[in-house]
């Protein structure tokens, strides 16, 4: 079995924001020469996420307001923000969307659902963050 490791830095203009990374997972796969496998997608910091969805800017803009409802940016609200940070929110929509995704390998390709796209969700943004690509196969 061959492995092979690839890491992601985002360094988003926005607090919020949602990116379609599916091509950069799907040049990594290219790179990784594995035709049979599976491929992780980590979101390597508690205030990102990765998940899958489809690609409409539409749908983007309700996962931003349908968080904004669940964990709203609310300084006063959440006892974490005692420590003197103010990212609490950041923390629950992480948790909500997901830490990593698995997408299993099928002759040489990512193999999707229809409309399926992979999606880095940033909810503190601003600053330097990864998401780990580990692809394993043959």
């Amino acid at each position: 079995m061959k492995a092979y490791t690839e890491y992601l830095i985002f360094h988003t203009k926005n607090k919020i924001e949602f990116i379609n990374i599916t091509s950069k997972v799907d040049e990594a796969l290219r790179k990784s020469k594995i035709k049979e496998g599976l491929c992780l997608i980590n979101a390597m910091h508690i205030t990102t996420s990765v998940f899958i969805n489809d690609e409409e800017e539409g749908l983007k803009s309700d996962f931003k307001n349908w968080l904004e409802n669940l964990a709203p940016h609310d300084i006063e609200k959440y006892r974490h923000n005692l420590s003197g940070e103010d990212n609490a929110h950041a923390h629950l929509k992480r948790t909500i969307m997901g830490r990593e995704i698995v997408v299993a390998i099928t002759k040489g390709k990512l193999d999707f659902g229809p409309w399926e796209q992979i999606f880095y969700g940033e909810f503190d943004g601003c600053r330097s963050k990864r998401v780990l690509l580990k692809i394993i196969g043959e």
